[in-house]
């Protein structure tokens, strides 16, 4: 191949690997396997190395450069770049509202996008070619770190348009990236980082572009700073051109008319940011008409037309006034701080948890400690860091108790284990934990009998364990306080129809420990497929759950599928129990039908696993998953070498590129129906 031909297959080459890079990074579309981009970019790396002189600077194979020997090069950005002013709560958000009306004339559209918790980043392209990446810097001058910011696959070196432009964005580390790179780092013995935001700006500022490279670095543009284009007068057609120029934007971006949308929207995302592949801290709102952005203007720090919502904080420090010890439904102790009231991740916390022994020592926590508490979701908070540096000295150290603080029961700690537990099976705590858990949402959720009930109840010698629930009379309700005639029939009625139970929810109601939801469906299912062996009758009773799991060995049920060793020494001593055996056998007495239509041993999905991702337009997750439970399958929440099927609905995350790559069949609602048959 002489050169003018070599030239041709290049431009060829390299014309069709942006234009898959682009389908693949931005649009998430796969026209190709992995390999064959691969191997289009193997040939074009071959031809480039015989005829050095034809590589252009934007090459798909010119992302990772020579490492740099010093101190990032300072450019100034050509336009400045603005902080946006915070607010915290909707009426925060009104209030920003009134002020921005008052600015400008006629109807207000706003366009609300998700602020990712990365590092800003500016890019310049001249006549379509990337020239320079820039940190924010102090608005006016920021670092050179073109060098790493190349190495970002979802930016193009070359424009779909040969046109001068400066656009920001974020620059982020996906949270499975996150996750890699610091079990990289434990491995290798070096200290890991923090968060995905400390990791990506670390990345960012490497000398070398092959540690960033190896990093998988995302950037999501969204603001046109200074172009050539013309006939952009909008946020939202602004995001669309970006795009469609080859640059990722963030797809949950949403143009809104109202200001009370605009807080809907914050809300949602306040609820459904853990479902994300990347970390977000808050929504910023933006005016949509450019032409009513520049009539609104700027102070000195920030722009009028713009506000950045953050979401309640995770973190917050307190101090701490006591430790107590709680008793779990095992026995476990848990030590508790009672601390000074501090508002964390959107409510007031006055308790977190210590864990156990082993954490207390770990990070020295003693009372009068000020300390750093953590709060995700419904996940319970817990102190994650003590402030050494505010210690006055007085601070008292913690003693572990050696009996139990309910019974006065004697404690012990088996080897292996991390707590210690209450050795009385009796304890006034572990049955109020018990009967709790019994009538949780996943156990026989009983409508109207809530903790606060439960408690009441047994405060009150009402009942002392689960079974007596089911013995409960109207005069017993009627003598507690706040129940009337209407609440204590409705609760005598749920009870009634709570008897009868899907068998995999009775047994996750026992509180077997460490027999989750998933782990009692497979015992559930294994125990039905025993009914011919058995010779069970249709129905399956209690009695015939003792009859099966009495003649089980141990290496039976800890090679059950799902189940394992730990959970299956757990179960084998539980149904070895002659105690536990009389409580079942009290269950049947009280009327209790176990329900076994979802645990058939065949179906059209018998085989077959599958993992869900994005939002289903006619089912559920919960109901999904039942349906292909009752249809012999398996679900798992991740997706491994034996994922058979990754169901996909709208909004799809990062399993949708993960099964493409792994070559797992992708199946959208429409399909997955018309493999149940219906």
């Amino acid at each position: 191949m002489d050169q003018n031909e070599a030239k041709k297959r290049i431009n060829l080459l390299s014309n069709k690997i942006r234009d898959l890079n682009y389908k693949y990074f931005v649009l998430d579309q796969s026209e190709v396997n992995e390999p064959v981009r691969d191997s289009l970019k193997r040939e074009l790396i071959e031809l480039e190395t015989a005829f050095p002189e034809l590589i252009e600077p934007d090459s798909p194979t010119q992302r990772v450069g020579s490492a740099l020997s010093g101190r990032f090069k300072k450019v100034k950005h050509i336009t400045p770049k603005k902080s946006l002013a915070d607010v915290f709560n909707a009426e925060e958000i009104e209030e920003w509202y009134k002020r921005v009306k008052k600015l400008a004339s006629g109807k207000i559209e706003f366009v609300c996008e998700l602020k990712i918790d990365g590092l800003n980043i500016t890019l310049q392209y001249e006549k379509g070619l990337l020239k320079r990446a820039l940190t924010r810097g102090n608005g006016i001058m920021g670092e050179q770190v073109t060098h790493t910011i190349k190495t970002i696959r979802s930016i193009p070196l070359r424009l779909r348009e040969e046109i001068d432009l400066e656009v920001s964005g974020e620059v982020f580390m996906p949270l499975d990236s996150f996750n890699n790179l610091n079990k990289k780092q434990t491995k290798k013995g070096l200290a890991t980082f923090a968060n995905p935001r400390n990791a990506a700006a670390g990345t960012v500022r490497q000398l070398d572009p092959k540690v960033a490279s190896s990093r998988n670095l995302e950037m999501f543009s969204y603001h046109i700073d200074k172009t050539s284009l013309q006939g952009i007068d909008s946020q939202s057609k602004a995001l669309t051109k970006i795009k469609q120029l080859g640059l990722k934007t963030c797809d949950k971006s949403k143009k809104l008319s109202s200001i009370k949308e605009v807080i809907n929207f914050c809300h949602q995302w306040h609820d459904k940011r853990e479902k994300l592949p990347y970390e977000i801290d808050g929504i910023v709102i933006k005016v949509n008409d450019f032409a009513q952005q520049k009539k609104m203007g700027f102070t000195a720090k920030a722009p009028r037309y713009a506000i950045a919502y953050k979401f309640p904080a995770q973190q917050a420090t307190s101090k701490i006034l006591d430790v107590i010890f709680q008793v779990g439904r095992t026995g476990a102790i848990t030590p508790v701080a009672v601390m000074q009231p501090t508002l964390v991740a959107g409510s007031t916390v006055s308790r977190a948890t210590l864990h156990n022994e082993d954490e207390i020592q770990k990070k020295d926590v003693r009372i009068g400690d000020s300390v750093i508490i953590q709060k995700a979701g419904d996940v319970i908070p817990e102190v994650v860091e003590v402030i050494k540096d505010l210690r006055t000295g007085k601070e008292k150290a913690l003693a572990f108790p050696e009996n139990c603080p309910v019974c006065e029961s004697r404690l012990i700690r088996k080897e292996g284990d991390s707590a210690y537990r209450c050795t009385n099976p009796n304890c006034y705590a572990i049955e109020r934990e018990k009967t709790i858990h019994f009538v949780s949402k996943k156990g026989f959720d009983i409508d109207g009998l809530g903790e606060k009930v439960v408690i009441q109840l047994i405060e009150n010698g009402l009942i002392q364990k689960p079974i007596d629930i089911f013995h409960l009379k109207r005069d017993d309700l009627l003598s507690l306080e706040l129940f009337k005639d209407k609440r204590a029939d409705n609760l005598l009625q749920a009870i009634q129809e709570s008897k009868k139970v899907p068998l995999e929810r009775f047994l996750f109601a026992l509180g077997v420990r460490y027999l989750g939801e998933q782990s009692s469906y497979d015992f559930a299912k294994f125990l039905y497929s025993h009914r011919k062996q058995s010779k069970i009758t249709d129905e399956f009773t209690l009695l015939d759950l003792i009859e099966t799991t009495k003649a089980l060995k141990l290496e039976d049920i800890i090679n059950i599928d799902g189940i394992g060793e730990k959970v299956g020494q757990t179960l084998y001593e539980y149904f070895q129990d002659e105690h536990n055996l009389q409580d079942l056998k009290d269950y049947h007495q009280a009327g209790i039908k176990l329900i076994t239509d979802n645990l058939k041993t065949d179906g059209n999905l018998t085989g077959q696993s599958f993992v869900l991702t994005g939002s289903l337009t006619d089912l559920t997750r919960d109901q999904a998953k039942n349906l292909i439970k009752q249809h012999g399958g398996k679900v798992h929440s991740q997706l491994t070498n034996d994922t058979t099927y990754l169901i996909a609905g709208e909004k799809a995350g990062s399993k949708l590129k993960k099964a493409q790559e792994k070559n797992i069949k992708v199946i959208n609602e429409s399909a997955f129906r018309k493999m149940l048959g219906s």
